[in-house]
């Protein structure tokens, strides 16, 4: 049985390891197809349809790059993941003030995570949506800063990374963990599969 292979729309390291965990082999297009698209939500977008209309463009954009560098044609897998707080998106800080800013408004409360993820294969695009839940426990101003200057959050929605230093500060996820690390696995497996992809 061969192994499955996808192309990965997404540079990220985290995406990378859990479809090695799942045993899917991959390729990351040589130039991210996620600087083919516009990340700036829309006014009143709400954060899973953000998610939804950014993971679709990223899969449709890595479909297009794949004609460019003249690749083999191979199913295309592409993932967007936002923080929402009170339905309000949190994106990647853009400074260590906008970091703190963003952790003090999580410190004690439940906000939520969503992810997005979408292959394109066959001439078709299809999505699946991850939401989570997410308690993270009250941080000190000392924690805040402490975990802010180890430059971590920085380039993370809602400033956190949740498996990295920041597990200290989760008291309990409701739904998905791959989810909220950027991959939600089980939904990632059933679109693999809808692309003819076996996984097991």
């Amino acid at each position: 049985m061969a192994t499955p292979f996808v192309y990965l729309a997404s540079k990220s390291p985290r995406r990378r390891e859990l479809l090695a965990q799942i045993g899917v082999a991959h390729q990351v297009l040589t130039t991210d197809a996620a600087d083919d698209v516009d990340e700036t939500p829309h006014a009143g977008e709400d954060p899973a349809a953000y998610v939804r209309r950014v993971a679709l463009a990223k899969a449709a954009a890595g479909r297009g790059r794949l004609a460019a560098d003249g690749l083999p044609v191979r199913p295309v897998l592409a993932a967007d993941t936002t923080v929402a707080l009170d339905g309000r998106i949190l994106g990647k800080p853009e400074s260590n003030a906008d970091a703190q800013a963003m952790l003090r408004a999580l410190s004690g409360r439940r906000h939520q995570v969503y992810t997005a993820v979408a292959t394109a294969w066959n001439g078709n695009l299809d999505m699946a949506l991850s939401e989570s839940n997410v308690i993270m426990r009250p941080l000190s101003d000392h924690e805040i800063a402490h975990y802010v200057n180890t430059g971590e959050p920085m380039d993370k929605a809602g400033a956190y990374a949740v498996q990295g230093r920041a597990a200290i500060f989760i008291e309990r996820i409701e739904g998905s963990y791959s989810g909220v690390m950027g991959l939600p696995l089980f939904e990632t497996a059933k679109l693999l599969s809808g692309a003819g992809l076996v996984l097991l």
